[in-house]
């Protein structure tokens, strides 16, 4: 039996109602997704808001942030949010921590806040992940259900985040160039930085597209290239007859157990995680 047994998130936005949002939760948990996973940023509803409203409408689904830009919120707000957040699901939230994207500075200054350079932005997921941790667990001035604390995801692709990643999350999702290759060598760092603790980390990537049509544009935002989404040569789109198999094979070879789906990607992802999810 393989170390890690497969799950799988589904990433969405809530951009209408309660009862729409609600309704896609449930229709991920049917489905036998694990988490239901949201983006953060300024244009799209407050992910903190939305979860609360989707784990009050389902039992077993789990809940994330993929990923809060660490930039955007005092670091002793976060740990509050994910207590109580934590609590509202009964426990099931996990706390998913990024350093924002590149061209992120748009959404700190519709907020006032800095955005800083990529160094200092790691530095603010590290102080995120300290002051969960002393809120939560040392002095206990919030309570959450899950012990120690909720679990953290970390996502990214730099060697200095991907560094924090391996030696203070619990998940680790790794972003690279797309192949296989690079992935490998992302996780490489990942293995020399965990050390002892690697075997502890749960592994991730997400995937934007599934099946052998025409790359959907949204995809390119993303700097994936349509030529190199063929055959499965982009870690982010499975494409062939045989999806569920290449998960296997890429977690037999690289660790990659925890597989998260765009929701544009829902309908073909269904039949996959019907397959696998947990085995």
């Amino acid at each position: 039996m393989p170390d890690r047994l497969f799950r799988f998130g589904l990433v969405a936005t809530s951009t209408g109602s309660a009862r729409e949002w609600t309704k896609l939760a449930q229709q991920a948990e049917n489905l036998g997704f694990s988490t239901l996973l949201m983006p953060d940023g300024v244009g799209i509803q407050s992910a903190f808001p939305a979860l609360a409203a989707a784990a009050a409408t389902t039992e077993r689904l789990r809940f994330g942030n993929f990923v809060l830009a660490a930039p955007l919120r005092p670091p002793g707000l976060v740990a509050w949010e994910t207590a109580s957040l934590d609590q509202l699901s009964e426990g099931r939230f996990e706390l998913g921590l990024g350093a924002g994207r590149p061209d992120g500075a748009h959404n700190a200054d519709v907020l006032g806040v800095p955005y800083g350079t990529a160094g200092s932005r790691v530095r603010q997921v590290a102080e995120i992940i300290d002051t969960v941790d002393r809120l939560l667990v040392q002095d206990k001035a919030f309570q959450a259900v899950q012990r120690p604390r909720p679990p953290i995801m970390v996502a990214g692709g730099g060697d200095k985040l991907l560094t924090l990643a391996a030696r203070r999350a619990d998940i680790v999702a790794v972003h690279g160039d797309g192949t296989e290759e690079g992935l490998a060598g992302r996780l490489g760092l990942v293995r020399e930085a965990a050390g002892d603790r690697f075997g502890e980390l749960e592994l991730s990537v997400n995937v934007f597209a599934v099946g052998d049509e025409e790359l959907p544009p949204f995809v390119r935002q993303f700097g994936v290239d349509p030529a190199r989404a063929k055959e499965n040569q982009h870690v982010s789109v499975l494409t062939g007859d045989s999806p569920a198999d290449v998960l296997r094979r890429r977690r037999d070879e690289f660790g990659i157990s925890y597989v998260t789906f765009n929701i544009r990607a829902l309908e073909q992802a269904a039949p996959i995680v019907e397959e696998l999810a947990g085995t």
